[in-house]
Order: C-alpha cells, then sequence, then structure tokens
C-alpha cells in the first residue's frame, strides 16, 4: 500500500499536514473524511516517510479505557461509540488507528480483532481481555477494570522513575565535584606540598596518584561507563544466558532489587486478578502474565507453575514448587483456590504490595540523601587530611 503526503483542512479551516498509507487517493480523502478532515491536496512517495509522530502514551490508552467504558456501560454501540471518541481526539496518531479500527469494525471484525491489528498501541493482554469481554458480555466492566490497572501502572512508573532520577541527578553532581577537585584543586595544592620538601605520606602519595589518572585519562574516565553501557546491551542482545542472569542479578541488588521484586509481583497479581475475572483460563492468564512481569526469571517460574498445573496439580502446589513466589503470595493463592475468589485473593496482594512499593522507595529515597553526604564527606575529609597534614607536619618542625 503507497503511503501519501497531503494538506488537510479541519472544521475550524486550519491546514494539517501529514502522511498515511492508502490504496489510492479516493481511498485517503476517504479516510481523512472520517477523521474530520478535508483533503486539499497530495502526492505519493515511494519510501517511508521519516516523521516525527506523537507516541500514544499510558495517558492515552486511559483515556481511551475510560470513554469506551462510558460510552459502552451506556449502551452506545462500539462503531457509535469509536466515533464519537474520534471526534473528541486531538492525538492525530489515534485518530488515524480510531479510524482503521472503525473500518475493520465496518468489515466485519470483532473489536478485539481490530486492536490486534496494532500491537504497539494494544498489546497481547489488552486484546485478551476486550475479547474475554466480548464473549462474556462484560466489555464496559472490562473497559473500567482496564482504566483502573492503567491509571496504576502510571502511578507506579512516576513512583519508579522518581526513584531513578533522584540518585541519577545526585550521581551526576558528585561525578562533577570530584572531577573539579582532581583536575582543578587538587594540583593546585599538590604543588605546594611538594615544594615543602618534606616526605609524603602513603595517603597523600594516593591522593596525587589519583589526581594525576584523572588529569592524564580524564577522557577515558568519561567514556568507559559509556563503552560499558553500550557493551552490555550488545551482550545482552545476543546472549539469552545473559539476559537471564542480568534478570536474576537485579533481582538481588542491594535496596534496589526488593522494590524491584515487588513492583513485578504487584504487575503479575493485579493483571491475573484482572484476566481471570474477566473469564479467562488459568492457564492462559500465565501465559499471558509471562509476557507482562518483564523478567526473565519470574517468567521461568511461571512457565513451570504451568506446566504443572497441566500435570494435574493444584494452583498453590505449582506456584509453591517453583521457589520464586514469597509466602504471602502462596497463602493468598492458597485462600483464593480454597473460596474460589481467586480474582479477590489476588488484588489483595496486589494492593498490599503496591503499598510496600510506595513505602520502600520512601524509604529508598530517604536514604540516599544521607548516604550521599557521607559519600563527599569522605572524599572531602581524605583531600583535606592528605593535603593538611604535610603542612601541619612541616609547621611542627618549625616549632621545634
Amino acid at each position: 500500500m503507497p503511503q501519501y503526503i497531503y494538506r488537510a483542512m479541519d472544521a475550524g479551516g486550519q491546514l494539517l499536514p501529514g502522511n498515511m498509507d492508502a490504496a489510492n487517493e479516493p481511498d485517503l480523502e476517504l479516510r481523512l473524511s472520517r477523521m474530520g478532515l478535508d483533503l486539499v491536496d497530495c502526492k505519493v512517495t515511494r519510501q517511508k516517510v521519516v516523521a516525527i509522530k506523537r507516541v500514544i502514551t499510558r495517558k492515552d490508552l486511559i483515556n481511551f479505557c475510560f470513554h469506551m467504558e462510558q460510552l459502552t456501560a451506556a449502551g452506545v454501540p462500539i462503531l457509535e461509540g469509536l466515533d464519537d471518541l474520534r471526534e473528541s481526539m486531538d492525538h492525530p496518531r489515534f485518530r488515524e488507528v480510531i479510524t482503521d479500527l472503525i473500518e475493520s469494525i465496518e468489515g466485519g471484525l470483532q473489536l478485539s480483532t481490530a486492536l490486534a491489528a496494532y500491537p504497539d498501541v494494544f498489546d497481547v493482554t489488552f486484546t485478551s481481555l476486550i475479547s474475554a469481554g466480548e464473549h462474556s458480555g462484560k466489555l464496559a466492566e472490562v473497559f473500567k477494570n482496564l482504566s483502573e490497572s492503567l491509571k496504576w501502572q502510571d502511578e507506579l512508573a512516576a513512583q519508579t522513575k522518581k526513584m531513578i532520577m533522584y540518585p541519577a541527578v545526585v550521581g551526576v553532581v558528585v561525578t562533577g565535584v570530584t572531577f573539579f577537585l582532581m583536575i582543578y584543586l587538587v594540583p593546585q595544592l599538590t604543588a605546594f606540598i611538594k615544594n615543602m620538601g618534606n616526605t609524603l605520606p602513603l595517603h597523600t602519595r594516593a591522593l596525587i596518584f589519583v589526581s594525576n589518572i584523572f588529569i592524564h585519562y580524564w577522557y577515558v574516565l568519561l567514556a568507559l561507563p559509556v563503552v560499558a553501557w553500550f557493551g552490555a546491551k550488545a551482550w545482552l542482545a545476543r546472549s539469552e544466558t545473559a539476559r537471564y542472569r542480568f534478570d536474576a542479578l537485579q533481582l538481588r541488588i542491594w535496596m534496589v532489587g526488593p522494590v524491584l521484586h515487588k513492583v513485578i509481583l504487584a504487575r503479575f497479581a493485579t493483571f491475573f486478578a484482572l484476566m481471570y475475572a474477566s473469564g479467562i483460563t488459568i492457564l492462559e492468564c500465565i501465559r499471558l502474565s509471562e509476557g507482562i512481569v518483564g523478567n526473565r526469571v519470574v517468567a521461568a517460574g511461571l512457565q513451570q507453575a504451568a506446566r504443572l498445573i497441566s500435570e494435574g496439580q493444584g494452583v498453590t502446589a505449582a506456584f509453591q514448587n517453583t521457589g520464586i513466589f514469597p509466602p504471602l503470595v502462596i497463602r493468598m493463592l492458597k485462600v483464593g483456590e480454597a473460596t474460589g475468589a481467586l480474582d479477590g485473593a489476588l488484588r489483595n496482594v496486589a494492593y498490599f504490595y503496591n503499598r510496600e512499593v510506595k513505602e520502600m522507595i520512601e524509604k529508598v529515597q530517604a536514604m540516599i540523601e544521607p548516604a550521599i553526604t557521607v559519600v563527599l564527606g569522605l572524599l572531602l575529609g581524605w583531600i583535606m587530611l592528605s593535603v593538611l597534614g604535610p603542612i601541619y607536619d612541616t609547621i611542627s618542625k618549625i616549632k621545634t
């Protein structure tokens, strides 16, 4: 299908440039008219247009789910609901997607099948939940649950970003201060100390040695982390074993590992409960959860649990035998399996871990500030001791 570069006019008379795939010019004009635009002119291009497109974010999906939940709950047909949503949409890329969804549904496809044509926007879990909602007749409830789940993900991502950004910024500041001290300040002080002619203590010689490394090899020190980063990414991209070991290492990192583990468990419990409540089978829930958790160690544990369940073991016993799920998850699975309310039990797990993650992030942030202060204090103390120590020794010899 060729791609067209076009200029179109909206209802307010504003010209909007863009690009779109279409079978021919009448097809392009039809697609634009369904988006509320009138085609002005266009030209076909053989090459893919390189353009910066606005990404469809999680917040856009939250708005999509919220509007669809409200409209479907009110009894509005899917096509009318999508058409109303498209009219109120100010996101060009998302308007194109919704236009294609309308065309696909008009062509006889179900909503879940039409959504599956855009895996970069609607992932497998999203489309599976919509499919389950279509079969169970609870589409409005599924949209509501998806909206709440996406809001939770957005809040969790903001908390995680906050936890990462603060030490990253402070680390950059500390690195800059260290370079300034070692390259500019220390050489001036040590030049004065060397002129005294005294034998320098070990910690002063060590400071001069480190300062010389910074002076002569500063470019290596700056390039080394960048090279290590890209080298590690290339290694992880080539080796599945390396990716598995890296994911296992992430769960064992001091302070960060426990937080990450609880984030993964909260995400797993939330989506498992959501899928199970929507009528998806346990084995299918586990299979879909493997792509949600984002960690190969936990995904391998889920694969093992699915295999054990398919062999006849109970859900609780299968998860317990994997050895990667903590006692809280096992207890809740046992309660849910016994009462028949597995989704409710897992929602309790998600609530508990979500609260714990927030508390742990606050604790980590509270610990970072004094830790950075101690590091800077030790660095400055080392420099002052290495510089002032020989000066004090010289003054003491003059007095005697």
